[in-house]
């Protein structure tokens, strides 16, 4: 049986009043705030180095606060191996630095086609919670007399997806990173994910499933979508 599937609109700052909602209410309703990540203007002064130190400082005092025994061998490395791996893996997409190039090539084959990459594997984070947002990503564009490297579709998806999200918004941020990148509005994106702050915690719901697309230029036409939609459900045979 499949997967019970929820189609989210995003509910933005503009449209209620934050004040007068409770942490838990924002993180529960889904609350997002900007298409951008909402970074501070000072992100980038300290090294990498600077900001593992000081969350393995920080990490430490959270697992001994939680009561936990740091002298024990399996539990000592535990503050900078968290510390490491929200920097330099995890929130990596936090650093314009860690964003991949995107070399276009000359679409000399004249393919006018739309070109689908579906069944992106990708890990993400819930910004309201800081636990796993995972599933797959389904990307399509229509040249626009240029072409990129099917690679590179894989690593714009990562990028956005390694850092705290909404899942709508990392929606709109890969649809709007590859048109600005292909020159072209024909781009298309849906995602189908499970959030582990519906499922392990809050109303614990195991079998649901959210899903976000983006539809834009030809794919906004219902013969386009559709036959983008078709090609997602398709067995690939190999």
């Amino acid at each position: 049986m499949k997967q019970k599937e929820i189609m989210l609109n995003t509910l933005h700052k503009d449209d209620i009043n934050l004040s007068e909602m409770s942490a838990d209410e924002i993180g529960n309703e889904h609350i997002g705030t900007s298409i951008e990540t909402p970074m501070k203007k000072d992100a980038f002064v300290m090294t990498n180095e600077e900001k593992i130190k000081k969350i393995e400082s920080h990490f430490k005092e959270i697992m001994e606060t939680l009561g936990l025994d740091l002298t024990d061998d399996s539990l000592k490395g535990t503050p900078q191996r968290v510390a490491k791996m929200y920097v330099t893996e995890i929130f990596s997409g936090l650093d314009p630095a860690n964003k991949p190039s995107a070399k276009l090539f000359e679409n000399k084959y004249k393919y006018n086609q739309m070109l689908v990459e579906k069944d992106i594997t990708f890990y993400s984070n819930c910004e309201h919670h800081f636990v796993p947002i995972f599933g797959k990503a389904h990307v399509a564009y229509i040249s626009n007399g240029k072409v990129i490297g099917l690679s590179k579709l894989n690593r714009i998806v990562q990028y956005f997806a390694k850092r705290p999200q909404v899942q709508e918004r990392l929606t709109v941020q890969i649809a709007k990173e590859l048109q600005n990148v292909l020159k072209t509005e024909d781009v298309a994106i849906l995602i189908d994910a499970k959030h582990l702050c519906v499922s392990s915690r809050g109303v614990q719901d195991h079998n649901s499933a959210t899903v976000t697309s983006f539809y834009g230029g030809k794919f906004a036409g219902e013969t386009t979508k559709q036959e983008f939609l078709k090609y997602i459900e398709m067995k690939t045979q190999y």
